[in-house]
């Protein structure tokens, strides 16, 4: 023991990844669950913090899809390993699937398969990393990019989404936050948190003040095609032309199988600019050193692609549409809580509180502790997000699910209401 006392360990943790991890949904989410154990609660826990609908039966992928994965782990086809950027059948359903309606067409040489769209942030930033550089990313946000970039030491600098204009971004304080150090910005579309579906003319707008900044947009659009309400979904490579944009997909929510961990990297520039900057080279360097997608999985997203119906497709939309909707109207009978924009896209809302009509709770992180407490209702506290006293509330679950959380959390509010 002495002689253990005696020696001077020269190792210890990575202070910088502990700070990383601070950003996460994850964390602030497991923080939460940890107090459900005070609760006392026999009532089944209901989870509106997270993003994934495929526990909900109602949000069961397309056996399409099920077939398909397992055709391709019974064929023995994909046993070995996948090339560093993707099984090119894969790759090239991935180009023909996101080159609809363009006026141009991506190859699989523009598709780069990824660890689901995590990995895809995980790659893109430190790609992009120079001395001093900035990245504009949105507020509130998706917060794994915040996490990336305090590991990859790129400056993070926030540009507000507007609640009282849809969650439109708030282009002048855009322009106004950049310099010559900055490199890149963040659109989500449709959007996490905000459930909102950006229009065609705004999209153009982000286009243009991007190619003013001299900067590429990373366009993450995992929630494609979830747009249900009266704007349609407009991919960001429409406007490929104008600035170049770096694309980030994934299967996880429209095919409702965030666990099968298969996303992409598409690189949408028919100009070139991204291969003479050395920035495509760049991706292909930091996949090389990377794991990729599981070979099955890839195997199968040809027939995934061509056969998955549009009843599928509009089955999930109306659903999402209904919760979406019942959500909203439920939300408008809780007076502490404020909702600004009813949500027309991906699974989620956010919601202003309104503490000063609340007895004894301090901020949005107290509010959501208290409330798994006494209620066993899950919400994610806005912070998380980058936007204190605010809530995101996620609806893609079961109908019934959804109702009971949202009358707990009425009388939750009622019951800490400064009027009871």
């Amino acid at each position: 023991m002495d002689e253990e006392k005696s020696i001077k360990w020269r190792f210890k943790a990575n202070e910088e990844v502990s700070r990383a991890s601070a950003y996460t949904i994850k964390g602030v989410f497991y923080t939460l669950l940890k107090h459900l154990s005070d609760s006392g609660d026999d009532r089944p826990v209901i989870s509106l913090g997270r993003g994934d609908p495929s526990a909900s039966p109602c949000f069961r992928t397309t056996p399409v899809a099920e077939d398909a994965v397992v055709e391709a782990l019974q064929s023995s086809d994909f046993n070995s390993c996948a090339p560093d950027f993707g099984i090119l059948p894969a790759r090239r359903s991935v180009a023909e699937y996101l080159s609809c309606d363009l006026p141009y067409k991506l190859s699989p040489d523009d598709v780069y398969l990824t660890v689901g769209a995590k990995q895809a942030i995980e790659i893109i930033l430190p790609a992009l990393v120079r001395p001093g550089a900035n990245i504009l990313l949105p507020k509130p946000g998706y917060p794994l990019y915040e996490a990336h970039a305090a590991l990859s030491h790129l400056e993070v600098r926030h540009f507000d989404l507007l609640p009282e204009k849809g969650w439109e971004v708030d282009l002048d304080g855009l322009k106004a936050l950049a310099n010559d150090k900055t490199i890149a910005m963040v659109i989500v579309n449709p959007g996490n948190p905000c459930g909102n579906v950006f229009a065609y003319e705004h999209l153009e707008k982000v286009s243009e003040t991007a190619r003013e900044l001299g900067i590429l947009v990373i366009a993450d659009e995992v929630y494609d095609h979830l747009a249900f309400g009266n704007t349609p979904f407009v991919p960001m490579r429409e406007f490929a032309a104008t600035v170049p944009v770096l694309t980030l997909g994934s299967i996880s929510k429209r095919w409702n199988v965030p666990g099968w961990r298969l996303g992409w990297i598409v690189t949408c520039d028919p100009n070139g600019i991204l291969q003479n900057s050395g920035i495509v080279d760049c991706i292909k360097h930091c996949l090389n050193v990377t794991s990729r997608p599981t070979t099955f999985v890839q195997g199968a997203i040809p027939q995934i692609f061509a056969k998955t119906t549009e009843d599928f497709f509009l089955n999930t939309l109306n659903l999402l549409r209904e919760a979406a909707e019942t959500c909203y109207d439920k939300l408008k009978d809780i007076p502490c809580i404020t909702c600004p924009h009813k949500p027309e896209g991906s699974m989620f809302v956010m919601v202003k509180l309104n503490l000063s009509l609340l007895e004894g709770i301090e901020d949005d992180m107290e509010f959501c502790i208290k409330l798994v407490k006494e209620e066993s209702v899950i919400i994610l506290p806005g912070v998380a997000l980058g936007l204190k006293n605010w809530l995101r509330i996620t609806f893609a679950i079961e109908l019934s699910s959804l109702e009971d959380g949202l009358a707990r959390l009425k009388a939750f509010c009622s019951r800490h209401s400064k009027k009871h």
